[in-house]
């Protein structure tokens, strides 16, 4: 007997309400289309899903979730809900519930991502606000660290608060970070500027000329007021540091601040201010040490030369005469204190600069006495006189014996100084033995000479080649007394080829008259 077919029954008819609500409840994520059409297996695989999307995703930090994983995420919704709908519109088994309540509960449950993405931003973004206010209270840190030494030791330090101040009103503007820094950047403008605030207006220059950068490297709107904050502080601090180092160890500052801030009433000030520290210096010139005070006044006529515009020329004639009245007196105190080697310096440099200077015939007299004092001192024991002595004169002639140009320099009663042309005939003597008994006595040779008419008392004579410096052995010691005639020979000693100063013999006889 034949056997008999199973009996199958018709296919299923479409049902587009159940494939709709088994779809839209896929969407949700917890694969509730699948539970209402009894696929278990399917609905762990979307619970899985979402449970590890979750896992990854939670708790928020900046950089969020990968797109790529999202993609992937959306995907696989996409896909569960178009399986979903296939497998409802002809399942063999009723849906537990209408499918127009399946329908509702779909759309209801499609809130949950939604929210929940909602949520995962907001919680993303509260942990970007955080991160942000951590790069803040890092910034602040570094202001803190660098309040603790010098600028130049900071520098690096508020260098790097600085950017990140500068990133956060940059990058973030929004940001509640952003918003507190206005705040940050005017403490961070005392910080710098604290040695302002202190008094120590040199220190001070370096960090408020720093701050006169910001504006270039942070948002204006930022910095407000701030922009100019540096300006009056450091034409101040420019002013005072280059009052207060004027004539010594700077003055420069003054220079800075006109250039810098040329129209600033600290800049009106400069050349008032230097005037007067010319006139004060120069009152103490007459005092028991004029020499620094001439060195000072140098400096501050080198300083006011350096300022730009009319005010270096309108303080040139201050200048110029303080330094020639402090020169000219600190070559007389150099003298009076026995340093005749820097006295002649001194003064000769005096008679060639202010050679017009009424002082200028008395300086080159000075000198010459200070030339002969450097190496015979008693010829120091006083300034030369500045009018030579009346009564009787006597004659005291030079001859030169010499086969080089003679100076010869003397200081006593009167002081000068004279050069006589070299001797054609002569020749270098081979001793001090062999030059004194014969030394300008040949008939033959025209020795040149010079006739002085000196006053009597102590002269002190010192023969050099032209050119040269003298020495001890050139200086001689004369005693001239009235009723007498004097002569003085110079010569040269030649020993082993080698030429030694000229050498003046003792005075010639003294004759009555």
């Amino acid at each position: 007997m034949p056997g008999r077919a199973p009996d199958v029954g018709p296919p299923p008819e479409a049902d587009a309400g159940r494939a709709v609500g088994a779809g839209v409840l896929n969407l949700s994520g917890l694969g509730l289309g699948y539970v209402l059409l009894r696929q278990w297996a399917l609905a762990g695989v979307c619970l899985a899903a979402t449970a590890g999307l979750l896992v990854h995703a939670l708790p928020a930090d900046v950089d969020g979730v990968s797109g790529w994983v999202v993609l992937g995420y959306l995907v696989l919704l996409v896909l569960a809900a178009l399986d979903g709908a296939r497998r409802g519109l002809r399942a063999r088994r009723a849906l537990p519930v209408k499918p127009y309540v399946a329908v509702a509960l779909g759309v209801v449950l499609l809130a949950l991502p939604a929210t929940g993405t909602v949520l995962y931003r907001g919680a993303q973004d509260e942990a970007v606000q955080e991160m942000l206010l951590a790069r803040l209270a890092e910034a602040d840190a570094r202001v803190a660290k660098a309040q603790g030494g010098t600028f130049a030791q900071g520098k690096a330090e508020y260098g790097a608060a600085l950017a990140a101040y500068g990133r956060l009103v940059g990058d973030h503007p929004g940001s509640r970070a952003a918003k507190l820094v206005p705040g940050r950047l005017e403490a961070y403008y005392r910080a710098v500027g604290a040695p302002y605030e202190k008094g120590e207006r040199c220190t001070a220059i370096e960090p408020l000329t720093y701050l006169r950068t910001v504006p270039g490297r942070v948002d204006a709107n930022a910095l407000g007021d701030l922009a100019g904050w540096p300006d009056a502080r450091l034409a101040t601090a420019l002013y005072d540091c280059g009052m207060e180092g004027l004539g010594t160890s700077g003055g420069g500052q003054l220079g800075e601040l006109m250039t810098a801030f040329p129209q600033s009433p600290q800049a009106g000030r400069v050349e008032q201010g230097i005037r007067a520290r010319i006139a004060d210096r120069r009152k103490s010139l007459g005092g028991q040490d004029p020499c620094p005070v001439s060195a000072e006044l140098e400096r501050i006529r080198t300083t006011a030369s350096a300022l730009p515009g009319s005010t270096g020329t309108a303080l040139r004639g201050d200048a110029d005469g303080a330094v020639e009245e402090g020169t000219w007196e600190c070559g007389l105190d150099q003298f009076e204190d026995k340093d005749f080697a820097r006295a002649r310096t001194t003064l000769t440099g005096f008679a060639d600069t202010y050679r017009s200077s009424p002082n200028a015939g008395r300086a080159r007299t000075i000198a010459v006495a200070a030339e002969i004092a450097a190496v015979r001192p008693a010829a120091g024991n006083a300034l030369p006189r500045q009018s030579a002595p009346g009564g009787a004169r006597m004659p005291y002639v030079i001859s030169n014996d010499s086969t080089r140009p003679t100076v010869i320099l003397y200081t006593g009663p009167v002081t000068g100084s004279f050069t006589m042309p070299r001797c054609a005939d002569c020749t270098p003597y081979g001793s001090r033995e062999t030059a004194r008994p014969s030394a300008c006595k040949d008939g033959r040779k025209a020795y040149p000479q010079r006739r002085l008419s000196l006053p009597a008392g102590t002269y002190y004579f010192l023969a050099k080649p032209e050119g040269a410096e003298g020495d001890g052995e050139g200086v001689l010691e004369s005693s001239v007394r009235p009723g007498y005639r004097y002569t003085h020979c110079t010569y040269r000693v030649n020993r082993f080829g080698i030429d030694l100063p000229n050498l003046p013999s003792p005075p010639g006889t003294r004759t009555g008259y």
